[in-house]
């Protein structure tokens, strides 16, 4: 597992699994909080005691350089379903 990955605060499948909720795309952590790799919503979910808060409400829209300058940066993106299963696919 790469340094990045291992300093996720929740679970690597869980981090996969979750997707902007109104894109519907992955997100990247960075800094401390999820942002939606699309560059449309630009929205960014905090997370809290390493619970990701997936609310709309509750998330922020970023400024256009804001989230280039996330995009840019090094973290991790969500791998999505194809991930998660590739770490549990059983070694024959």
């Amino acid at each position: 597992m790469s340094e990045v990955l291992s300093k996720l605060p929740f679970d690597q499948d869980l981090f996969d699994l979750l997707v902007c909720p109104q894109a519907r795309m992955p997100l990247k952590y960075i800094g401390g909080r999820l942002v939606s790799t699309d560059a449309a919503t630009r929205r960014s979910y905090r997370v809290d005691d390493g619970i990701p808060v997936m609310l709309m409400e509750e998330s922020t829209v970023l400024d256009e350089p804001a989230w280039q300058a996330a995009m840019a940066g090094d973290g991790p993106v969500g791998g999505g379903v194809a991930a998660v299963q590739a770490r549990h696919r059983p070694i024959a």
